[in-house]
């Protein structure tokens, strides 16, 4: 999932392959983020008094504010206030899981039909929003504010949802009743593919537009989470963890220095992959001794 997140954000084979990689872009490697916040729903559930609250919100605010500090240089004049609010580029992340978190403690009491109606309505919410903007359904200031990330892509549209999602599933107990089929799980992510598909053949939605939320989004990722938590594997799952967390937070940083760059004309791919590994390495290492990097 941390490298769908990579290869979204390089608009991979959006030159040779400009249908294919609207599928994956917009499809395909969208799935990154909610399984994501799918698994820490699920693990927000332990998060059942305030103090283990305050110790979850200090995590990721200590995370969220060291990697703002190291992304500033790249922020834009005149939009501060929008990053320092809603996270720089990828970053919006952890803020939005932040708030979402809070959300999610209040309601947690909830039942879980009720809060299922909640989840939907805010993501449905949000896919409005996202739809009318880009199909430029209005004009002139109307459109720009409807375009902008933060409208539609924020805690509560799209981090709620999904970690609401993987907090019912810890409830309700389904990762233990409910079993999904590799052809089902398959069948659904085919869902998320067609639908990126018709959002460009036949909603007609802007090319050059991201489009972060999917209605088979709310099916496929909940599934895939659902199968790979049934799969046993002998391996230091803290490590895996730690690296995909690493990936995430520099990759960025690291396609500013290989592809922004004037000293790599050649292989950029190639290096980028290489410092990439090497970076993400290098962090959890540090991580060991620093304890704030991831």
């Amino acid at each position: 999932m941390a490298i769908f997140v990579v290869c979204l954000h390089l608009h991979i084979l959006q030159d040779s392959f400009p249908l294919l990689s609207y599928v994956l872009v917009n499809g395909l490697f969208r799935m990154g983020v909610p399984v994501f916040l799918i698994i820490s729903g699920y693990f927000f559930f332990y998060v059942n008094d305030f103090s283990k609250l305050k110790k979850w919100c200090f995590r990721i605010f200590l995370l969220y504010a060291v990697w703002s500090v190291v992304y500033i240089p790249f922020w834009k004049d005149g939009q501060y206030a929008l990053n320092l609010l809603f996270g720089y580029h990828h970053l919006w992340y952890l803020i939005g899981t932040l708030f979402a978190g809070l959300l999610l403690y209040v309601l947690k009491k909830v039942p879980a039909k009720r809060l299922s109606l909640i989840l939907l309505a805010c993501f449905c919410c949000g896919y409005t929003i996202q739809y009318l903007g880009n199909s430029h359904y209005f004009e002139g200031e109307s459109d720009i504010v409807f375009n902008l990330f933060p409208t539609y892509r924020n805690f509560l549209f799209v981090c709620f949802p999904f970690l609401g999602t993987g907090f019912l599933i810890k409830k309700l107990g389904m990762d233990t009743k409910r079993k999904p089929s590799l052809k089902l799980v398959l069948l659904s992510i085919g869902m998320v593919i067609a639908e990126a598909f018709l959002n460009n053949k036949v909603l007609h939605l802007e090319k050059k537009e991201s489009i972060d939320l999917l209605f088979s989004l709310l099916l496929a990722c909940p599934l895939l989470f659902l199968y790979c938590k049934n799969i046993t594997l002998k391996t230091d799952s803290k490590i895996l963890a730690s690296i995909s967390t690493a990936i995430y937070l520099i990759h960025p940083l690291v396609m500013e220095f290989v592809y922004k760059s004037a000293y790599f004309k050649c292989l950029q791919d190639v290096i980028f992959i290489g410092l990439l590994t090497a970076a993400s390495l290098l962090l959890v290492f540090l991580n060991r001794k620093l304890k704030y990097v991831l």
